[in-house]
């Protein structure tokens, strides 16, 4: 129980810092919805109505009144209203939030699946040209900007193939190529750790006992390194929700989708500090999560973590 506690009091921690650093980095920015809203307009700032937006709003309030009426008014479950936009921010982020949940799931489910494969393949390829090149790919996949990934993936198997649609968000094909692009990177990291894992495990003394006793090196690795391989993978495959998040913005913008990202792109632009707010509360708690989930697999995958030994 004591170990619960203390994850669900992390994962509150997690949120509240997430808003908070926004709320500091959209606060200190020149100008504020109300400016951008009348700039919007194509008129010139009028200080009276400016003036009067920034009292409707509660923008004319001090910094520490404006954080603290926000923060209660999200714990209360009260996202605000957008100012740009003038509709309940749950509205704008509720239309948004189903397309990026199922981009971000296949994009993680795909980046489990790849990684793993490569590790496993790295572990127990026999050519060496192979076993070298399986080891060299988490590298290169990293290398690639995620934006670059999204575009080669259009121009082979939308143009050049015709396989799949280059944008969209309709019926399911339309989620691979995004998926694809969101979950390589993901992928890379998950394929780097186990790789090592494993390794080190196959090449440890255990694994030499094993060997002794006559047992291949296939049953090594699937039987015994991968499951002492699966403790660092799971912290990867935690973390990996916040990058896909954190990459939608790219990539929904590369394959013309509607999400999170795009809204709060759209958020930043115009400063709207209530649905930027409302966006990263909702991303801050999908990683929290995550990650609090992963750490209750954590005593069931090794028991010394729940008898408090590791």
């Amino acid at each position: 129980m004591r170990y619960l506690v203390r994850r669900v009091l992390y994962a509150l921690f997690v949120v509240w810092a997430a808003y908070t650093i926004t709320w500091l980095l959209l606060f200190y920015l020149p100008g504020n919805s109300a400016s951008m809203m009348i700039s919007g307009a194509g008129a010139d700032v009028d200080q009276q109505l400016l003036a009067s937006l920034e009292a409707r709003y509660g923008l004319d309030r001090p910094a520490y009144e404006q954080y603290f009426a926000l923060l209660w008014q999200t714990v209360t479950g009260d996202l605000g209203t957008s100012i740009q936009l003038g509709v309940p921010v749950a509205v704008v982020v509720g239309g948004a939030l189903p397309h990026t949940l199922a981009l971000g799931g296949l994009a993680l489910v795909l980046s489990v699946v790849l990684g793993f494969a490569i590790a496993l393949l790295a572990n127990t390829a026999r050519a060496t040209w192979l076993r070298n090149l399986l080891f060299a790919l988490p590298s290169a996949f990293l290398s690639f900007p995620v934006f670059l990934t999204g575009l080669i993936l259009i121009q082979v198997f939308a143009f050049n193939l015709h396989w799949l649609p280059a944008v969209g968000n309709t019926g399911f094909q339309s989620l691979i190529l995004p998926a694809l692009t969101s979950g390589i990177p993901a992928s890379a990291a998950i394929a780097q750790v186990t790789t090592k894992s494993l390794w080190e495990y196959t090449h440890g003394s255990q694994a030499t006992f094993l060997t002794a006793r006559g047992v291949g090196r296939g049953r090594i690795v699937f039987a015994h390194g991968l499951r002492n391989a699966i403790i660092p993978a799971a912290t990867i495959i935690g973390m990996s929700v916040g990058g896909i998040l954190a990459g939608a913005v790219i990539t929904e913008t590369v394959f013309s989708r509607q999400g999170l990202g795009r809204v709060l792109q759209a958020g930043v632009v115009s400063q709207d500090v209530p649905v930027v707010q409302g966006v990263v509360i909702i991303s801050a708690l999908l990683f929290a999560l995550a990650n609090l989930a992963v750490d209750l697999v954590y005593p069931r995958i090794d028991p010394r973590i729940r008898l408090g030994i590791a």
